[in-house]
């Protein structure tokens, strides 16, 4: 556990095998002002974070943001049964095993609003994902919109095959597959792209990578030059 900003903390998780490449996994968890914790991109529950967030408040909310970022949310359903659960449409679908109190594609009032805005980043047939702007720490957070893998932890093959996506550090983007995806919305992506950037991010949070702790306004305007 890490605090990168008052009331925000990051969990770093174990890596999971995706697309040939060992993924590493990333939580963020965010402490509102009114105590309660909200949760997103749950990584593995153990007994050690769950220790830790005993420390830093109930945990209310749990928020899986994208259609890949479900894999341990049972089990927080489980241990936080009065945790209040929200997806995405495409989420929602994949797991009917678990009861969902929202879609994050509905607009409506969301009960952390004052303190986290939120977008659906859609326009792809393959990939749509809501993503968050922590206003008191400037802070975006992502779950696969940006890719910044390091690659120490990859073979010679795999930083090969991540350098080729695109989603090597320091120049992290979306893989290149799903940004072959919006070929034919690419002004639907520029709009929602021209929202993420309007929020001035100075740090950048991604699932996946290496975070941008400052400067995340030119990261961005690098790493979506695909929209031009």
């Amino acid at each position: 556990m890490e605090e990168l900003a008052t009331g925000l903390w990051i969990f770093e998780g174990e890596p999971v095998r995706f697309m040939s490449l060992p993924y590493s996994t990333r939580m963020t968890v965010v402490r509102l002002a009114d105590g309660d914790l909200w949760v997103h991109s749950p990584i593995r529950l153990s007994a050690a974070i769950k220790m830790q967030l005993e420390r830093l408040g109930p945990v209310r909310y749990l928020v899986a943001p994208s259609h890949l970022h479900h894999l341990f949310l049972a089990q927080w359903v489980e241990a936080y049964p009065q945790a209040k659960v929200y997806g995405t449409d495409e989420v929602i679908k994949k797991r009917a095993d678990i009861a969902f109190h929202g879609s994050l594609n509905d607009p409506g009032t969301w009960a952390w609003q004052d303190e986290i805005e939120q977008r659906i980043f859609s326009g792809s047939p393959f990939m749509q994902e809501c993503v968050f702007f922590h206003c008191a720490s400037a802070t975006l957070i992502v779950a696969d919109l940006v890719e910044n893998f390091s690659g120490k932890d990859f073979n010679c093959c795999q930083r090969f095959a991540a350098r080729c996506a695109g989603i090597l550090a320091p120049n992290g983007k979306m893989p290149l597959d799903w940004r072959l995806s919006f070929i034919f919305a690419k002004a639907e992506a520029r709009q929602h792209f021209e929202r993420i950037v309007a929020w001035k991010p100075r740090a950048l949070i991604m699932a996946h990578g290496e975070i941008i702790r400052d400067g995340a306004s030119d990261f961005l305007a690098r790493s979506f030059k695909w929209l031009a």
